[in-house]
């Protein structure tokens, strides 16, 4: 229900393929279209539609539905960008990337109701250099573990041309309605102050057409990791073991804050932030879920808010690590907590209040999806665009290696990578 009110989730999976159009169009398309049709048998509602009622009550939540005839949109394209410029690291205009992201359907309304279609992809050949995969997601079909279970299952089908290796696997979606909640907690995510509601009007968000923003992916190595980390166990008021992911959130929320200030922007006293990051809730819930429990089974950890200025400080790193870790600590130590304080949980995510976000984890191997043409060369997540967040992602280098995506403007880029070069390289930590 608290998806609803989410952009939908933007990916595009890069990978090498120097051969001509001919050859896409006789081999790859062909295998992954069969491979995805597949696919789509065990995981059946990405082929569904997401029913919205327009007077939505006790008796007409929204629900995810699957009929007879229900489809995947696919489009094939071709691009003339540098697929080498694409793929790189370095700052690259955002809107470069739009053209290889697909749309969701047209949502149509039927009596009562809407249908709005939750997937969608778009295979892009790079003539005589590369392919990209482009998927786009409606947040209420799924969080990323079950996007991610989709995705290997696709990819092996695609490799091995049959779904035996996948079934025996044992790695089918888990589909039960088994998590109980306060039926109140429905009409509260319906009703949230400043929510649209919804209507006839309704379209999920669309990717924006122009933006001066940039993206960049930024690698923090192991060895970077462990030495933020060693600096944080002198520094932190109760020494515990500080996982990594932490290490590498509170960082970059520390560096960009930076960044802001360094370029004259929120430096009044007024000016706050908080953090907020997903936690997965399968095995924390009790009794646990199965893994391949199919949905959203992720709520929020967030912390209270900052100065954005005492962020941006010499101190801020360590202020962000303690904010973080006490949030995560607080939320993860209540088995059910996200369901038993279900309305104050949402009251707090939906808060008007400036908030960093961060989507993606490095638990997630999205290098190991390989559908006939290799490993992917690069993963861009482009629904960071939209809000102020990162993405994380394991390296496709070495799986200890963080992969951080960022989207900000250009002179803003520009300070937070001279930022990090002063922090990383020198000897703070």
């Amino acid at each position: 229900m608290m998806s609803l009110q989410f952009p939908p989730v933007h990916q595009v999976f890069f990978y090498e393929f120097p051969h001509s159009r001919e050859h896409f169009l006789e081999t790859i398309v062909p295998n992954l279209k069969h491979s995805l049709s597949i696919t789509l048998q065990h995981f059946f509602p990405f082929a569904g539609n997401l029913i919205l009622f327009l007077n939505p009550n006790a008796e007409k939540k929204p629900e995810i539905r699957h009929v007879e005839g229900d489809s995947v949109a696919v489009t094939v394209a071709e691009c003339t960008l540098d697929f080498n410029d694409l793929t790189g690291n370095h700052p690259r205009k955002c809107d470069m990337f739009y053209p290889l992201v697909p749309l969701l359907g047209r949502v149509a309304k039927v009596s009562d109701y809407l249908t709005v279609p939750l997937f969608s992809v778009q295979v892009t050949l790079f003539p005589n250099s590369g392919i990209s995969i482009g998927i786009t997601a409606h947040h209420s079909l799924c969080d990323a573990t079950t996007r991610s279970d989709f995705l290997k299952a696709w990819s092996s089908i695609a490799i091995h041309g049959t779904d035996e290796l996948f079934l025996a696997s044992g790695s089918l979606p888990f589909y039960e309605r088994v998590i109980k909640y306060p039926s109140s907690l429905d009409e509260l995510v319906l009703n949230i102050p400043g929510i649209p509601a919804i209507n006839a009007d309704y379209q999920p968000p669309p990717l924006v057409s122009h933006t001066d923003k940039v993206r960049a992916t930024i690698i923090l190595t192991q060895a970077h990791i462990t030495r933020l980390k060693k600096w944080l166990s002198t520094q932190l008021t109760t020494p515990e073991n500080v996982s990594s992911f932490s290490v590498a959130c509170s960082f970059m929320w520390h560096c960009i804050a930076k960044s802001h200030v360094r370029i004259g922007e929120r430096m009044g006293d007024d000016d706050v932030e908080r953090f907020i990051c997903v936690v997965g809730w399968r095995s924390r819930l009790d009794p646990p879920l199965p893994q391949t429990y199919f949905g959203n089974c992720i709520g929020p950890s967030i912390t209270t808010t900052i100065k954005i200025t005492l962020l941006a400080g010499n101190n801020g790193f360590l202020m962000a690590a303690e904010l973080f870790r006490k949030a995560l600590s607080e939320t993860v130590k209540k088995k059910n907590g996200v369901i038993e304080d279900g309305e104050t949980v949402i009251k707090s995510a939906f808060a008007p209040v400036p908030t960093f976000n961060v989507v993606g984890t490095p638990k997630i191997k999205l290098y190991d999806l390989d559908f006939g043409c290799g490993k992917p060369k690069k993963h861009e997540t482009i629904s960071i665009d939209r809000l102020s967040m990162i993405s994380v992602d394991a390296s496709k280098e070495s799986p200890a290696d963080f992969e951080i995506g960022v989207s900000l403007p250009a002179k803003q880029m520009d300070a937070l990578i001279s930022i990090l070069s002063e922090e990383l390289e020198g000897t703070f930590y």
